[in-house]
């Protein structure tokens, strides 16, 4: 099977009117930020993003497949020396409005964040990524970003209680409970929701950069190859880029020029590697110039 990566110039809301209904697995972006990046996309203020942002996610409702999910990378700025709300507005105006389901918020911690001093606060070192889907019934692979049970496992499972041999249910009456012998033969455990990836990028065309294994660890978890994942806010093609390498179908949206192109030719190195793959050969992706977002 071919992989198809489709890249748009032009505004995202005139070009997702165009995309086919329930067509789409994963859609991962981030936005442009309210009042940041003017000088590429000219700035939302934070009392209109939320009327700015939800024609988009009513597109971006229709197009979703009724299993698929929506991944909105995005962080409140301070204004005046408080938080912005306009995150939790939209939020609360996509439930209430639109219909979608705030499955669940991930965050990513930022390992290298930039060093810096204010007087009321400390440096950010994370921003969320929140989930929203159509449907409470959704693909979902979480096999395939397991992690290690590590040192964990040595300690813990190395003299385990009467308690820990049968189920232990919740003290609070949750309806949760835990069989700490059921890991016993298990080398790997499920994550938590803390992303612990450094931003290490060598982007310099770009302002709004992140790194490759943000938008990975989602197709992982949300898709299987040949599903199709969109990014809106298109950038410098970070999401596309990873799709074309996980053997996804994509679909990049852009209306900046600069960036458009720019994605279009940072994709020949990833189509010439799949092509040898295919034809039997043991190449490696080069170096890129730009580490993109």
């Amino acid at each position: 099977m071919e992989i198809n990566t489709d890249l748009y110039l032009g505004d995202c809301l005139d070009v997702l009117k165009k995309l086919q209904e329930n067509s789409v697995d994963l859609i991962f972006t981030s936005p442009p930020y309210a009042d940041q990046r003017k000088n590429s996309y000219g700035g939302i203020h934070p009392d209109e993003y939320v009327e700015w942002f939800l024609p988009i996610s009513e597109q971006l409702l229709r197009v979703l497949k009724p299993t698929g999910t929506f991944v909105l990378n995005i962080k409140e700025k301070v204004v005046n020396g408080e938080r912005s709300t306009y995150v939790m507005e939209l939020i609360l105006a996509m439930k209430r409005l639109q219909g979608w389901l705030w499955t669940e918020e991930f965050i990513w911690h930022k390992k290298n964040c930039y060093p810096g001093k204010w007087p009321n606060r400390f440096r950010d070192s994370w921003e969320r990524l929140i989930q929203f889907n159509k449907s409470k019934q959704f693909a979902m692979y979480q096999e395939k970003v397991m992690v290690p049970m590590g040192e964990w496992k040595k300690s813990r499972l190395k003299k385990l209680s009467e308690t820990d041999m049968t189920r232990d249910e919740s003290k609070v009456g949750s309806g949760f409970g835990k069989n700490i012998s059921n890991w016993l033969d298990r080398d790997n455990a499920y994550p938590t929701n803390v992303l612990h990836i450094a931003t290490e990028c060598s982007n310099k065309s770009h302002s709004a950069a992140f790194p490759e294994g943000l938008p990975e660890w989602f197709i992982k978890l949300f898709t299987k190859e040949w599903d199709t994942v969109l990014d809106p806010f298109m950038g410098s093609g970070t999401t596309n880029v990873v799709a074309k390498r996980m053997k996804r179908n994509s679909i990049g949206i852009e209306i900046v020029p600069e960036y458009y192109y720019m994605v279009k030719n940072e994709l020949k190195p990833v189509e010439l590697y799949l092509l040898e793959k295919q034809n039997g050969y043991d190449s490696t992706i080069p170096e890129r110039r730009i580490e993109v977002r």
